[in-house]
């Protein structure tokens, strides 16, 4: 099931998700048309148009973690207001996204570093029995 509400310059879009199997794929390109429809797509700053990469890697990064370690994720949940973006990922899983002592060296066991360096905050909320990991990020232009 999908969900597009809001008005103005604040929405909201939900994506059910079961299994695991394309989940990935299918949350970059929801995420995908949702940033086109608020024009972060259209942005001729090169900045703001990195930032749409960086998203897009976070989503990967976040929905890859739920398929390895909770499971998959049953729902993606985009927020957008004024060039501003959380993205929350809800899975089944109580357990809080940790860092495992792995050398840089080695393959896997980055997806953490990654919204380290490209969200500008992340977390994660308790849910029921699950928890959802959060990230927010903002168009460079908008953060100026």
């Amino acid at each position: 099931m999908c969900d597009t509400s809001g008005a103005g310059r604040s929405q909201i879009r939900r994506l059910e998700l079961f299994g695991t199997k394309g989940v990935v794929t299918r949350c970059r390109d929801f995420t995908a048309l949702a940033l086109a429809d608020w024009g972060w797509t259209t942005a001729t700053d090169k900045e703001d148009r990195e930032r749409v990469d960086d998203v897009l890697l976070l989503v990967s990064e976040v929905v890859t973690n739920a398929c390895l370690h909770a499971g998959g994720p049953r729902e993606l949940v985009l927020r957008h207001a004024d060039g501003h973006l959380r993205v929350e990922v809800a899975d089944g899983s109580p357990t809080a996204p940790a860092r495992s002592p792995r050398a840089p060296s080695l393959p896997g066991g980055h997806g953490l570093m990654v919204l380290d360096r490209l969200a500008g905050d992340w977390g994660s909320t308790q849910l029921g029995t699950g928890k959802v990991v959060w990230l927010e990020v903002a168009l460079p232009s908008r953060a100026r």
